[in-house]
């Protein structure tokens, strides 16, 4: 009786004004992303960046839409993907979450590499493919390996050239005082804090406070100092706060946790976040070249992270880093918007 009942339910259809969304629901090291597959208008320009300008003017309703409650909630993550912008590359990506759109997105990059190998958009070529995204930040060259089977256990990508705006820098947080950070880029930026600097650890169980003073001190920077891309001004932005926990471990070189866009924490190591960091560790002489280190999230999945090379971008000596981690399916969802829902752009209660 009851599959009968779910029988006729599955029967429903959406009348032909209601606007239907399709996305591919996955997530790299507990990071969620919903990649949109149709549905969502097109969007115009040439490059990444002037297709996320047209969309924050005329489809931003859409992103809160499918983001937000009740479809999403508020540390939903997802990506629109778009036509390449270069010549050699096969897409295009344009990264979205609760407060808006993101320069550079390393999970995504993972998640998205793995499912356009596997669905057939990027042809294998063997039991390593490669696959150039255009993101916002520039090109992202990464590389799919498969297994016997035909699935993509692990994705390895080259992030854009990265390096330390600000080394040693103090701020004053409130109700903290002066609070030591680096300021660094990896195709973001953010302030990286040490985690005991505050009182805090990067586990679990800190997670509501991590976003209370990770916002602090997001809010604390953003008002006493400049934040300047040397090329381009729309990546010119403070995205968030790392917090960088050392661990006694053999295996593991540390634990961070990075709160962004409006408070939301990410579940993954962070690609952007830790690519960041080899700059600061590079720079420091923690690290050498070609010298990986395994870094944790909240959730203890890992990234491995390594410096390939030294590259001069504008006037910083920046590095190249290289990122390597999984993706997993969640599942695949047609979402429906009803024109007449007073919610239908959405919402976030946190």
């Amino acid at each position: 009786m009851s599959q009968q009942i779910c029988s006729a339910f599955n029967h429903w259809q959406a009348p032909d004004n209601f606007l239907k969304i399709t996305t591919l629901d996955c997530h790299t090291g507990g990071e969620p992303l919903r990649i949109i597959t149709a549905g969502f208008p097109e969007l115009l320009g040439d490059t990444v960046l002037q297709r996320r300008r047209y969309c924050l003017e005329h489809f931003d309703h859409l992103r809160t839409a499918v983001m937000f409650e009740p479809r999403g909630h508020a540390d939903m993550y997802g990506v629109l993907v778009t036509p390449p912008e270069r010549v050699n590359s096969h897409f295009g990506a344009i990264f979205i979450h609760n407060e808006g759109y993101s320069t550079m997105c390393g999970h995504a990059i993972i998640a998205l590499s793995k499912f356009a190998v596997e669905s057939g958009m990027v042809e294998r070529t063997g039991n390593v493919t490669e696959v150039r995204i255009d993101a916002p930040c520039g090109l992202i060259t990464a590389w799919a390996k498969s297994d016997a089977k035909g699935q993509v256990t692990e994705t390895t990508f080259d992030c854009v050239p990265s390096f330390v705006a600000q080394q040693d820098a103090f701020v004053d947080v409130p109700g903290f005082g002066k609070i030591r950070f680096d300021l660094a880029y990896g195709g973001a930026f953010y302030a990286y804090v040490n985690a005991g600097d505050v009182g805090l650890s990067c586990e679990a169980k800190d997670y509501n406070e991590l976003i209370r003073i990770g916002r602090l001190i997001k809010q604390s920077v953003n008002q006493h100092f400049e934040i300047s891309h040397p090329y381009e001004q729309d990546l010119g932005f403070l995205y968030g706060t790392i917090f960088v926990e050392e661990l006694d471990d053999s295996e593991l070189h540390s634990r961070n946790v990075c709160v962004f866009a409006e408070g939301e924490v990410d579940r993954s190591p962070t690609g952007s976040g830790v690519s960041g960091r080899a700059a600061i560790h590079y720079g420091r002489g923690d690290i050498a070249i070609n010298q990986p280190i395994n870094i944790s999230s909240i959730l203890d999945s890992r990234f491995v992270v390594e410096v390939q090379r030294e590259q001069q971008y504008g006037p910083y000596q920046a590095i190249i880093p290289r990122v390597t981690g999984s993706a997993h399916i969640s599942g695949k969802s047609e979402f429906i918007i009803d024109p007449s829902d007073p919610l239908k752009d959405g919402f976030i209660l946190r």
